[in-house]
């Protein structure tokens, strides 16, 4: 009886350790594909829909225009994205210290960036609009005598602020995320705030209580680009994709996507 036993349990521990390593080559047989891919990090500011931001409703997973642009263009170049989200003024010293490969963000290529990191071509150009409450009798820069503005730290409407601040005496205060601009003007410690256009419209539907207008500028201060660090040979390689993007019409759709609510 014994002896029926032991071989019964034998075989009962075979089984299992057959089955252990079925299930093992099944799971590398499975991932193998994406293990093979390159993993590159995009670091980005995921407080800015419709570029990237994180609808809660849905999940944590950060989403947007962005990261739909990055990942269509990693794809076609064999790499992995995966995205990290960090305060807008700590991404160009990200990229300085290798902690992502580029950045995302809706960033505009100034000439104090480019000392820093290599950008690609403009994907998109949009404008600044001036945010208050409806009833704030705010509808031009010089309404702005006297009041308080706020912008986001390091951003490129922090340097228009700064620069509208020469002829409009007003007071201009930063804040690491585009929701703290729009609290504030809502707690009524900001008159105004100066965000991107599409930016802005998303929290307009959200809030009928905004309201804004657009600021007239030169083409050539706007649009968005990707971000590199220096030298790096990624520029290049997104560059060309970004070119096929936009000849073949891929760009336009996932703009159509994102932006088609104006």
């Amino acid at each position: 009886m014994k002896k029926v036993i032991m071989i019964a349990l034998s075989m009962l521990i075979v089984g299992l350790l057959a089955a252990c390593g079925t299930s093992e080559e099944d799971g590398k047989s499975g991932s193998g594909e994406s293990s093979d891919k390159k993993v590159l990090t995009m670091g980005t500011s995921a407080d800015y829909p419709p570029f990237e931001y994180v609808d809660s409703a849905k999940g944590e997973e950060i989403i947007g225009f962005d990261v739909d642009l990055a990942k269509a263009i990693a794809d076609k170049l064999g790499y992995e994205i995966q995205v990290k989200d960090m305060d807008f003024n700590g991404l160009i010293p990200a990229l300085e210290t290798s902690q992502v490969d580029f950045v995302l963000a809706g960033m505009t290529p100034t000439e104090e960036r480019k000392e820093n990191v290599d950008f690609s071509d403009v994907y998109y150009t949009a404008s600044h609009m001036i945010v208050s409450k409806k009833d704030s009798g705010i509808e031009s820069l010089e309404d702005l005598n006297g009041k308080t503005l706020g912008v986001q730290l390091t951003s490129i409407q922090a340097d228009k602020a700064e620069e509208i601040s020469e002829t409009v005496d007003m007071t201009v205060e930063n804040r690491n995320r585009i929701p703290e601009l729009v609290q504030e003007i809502m707690a009524g410690r900001f008159d105004a705030a100066m965000i991107e256009d599409t930016v802005a419209k998303g929290y307009f539907e959200k809030n009928k209580d905004l309201a804004g207008f657009t600021i007239e500028e030169d083409e050539t201060e706007a649009g968005s680009a990707i971000a590199f660090p220096k030298g790096s040979e990624l520029t290049e390689k997104f560059n060309a994709e970004l070119l096929k993007m936009k000849e073949n019409g891929e760009l336009e759709e996932l703009i159509v996507k994102w932006f088609d609510n104006k």
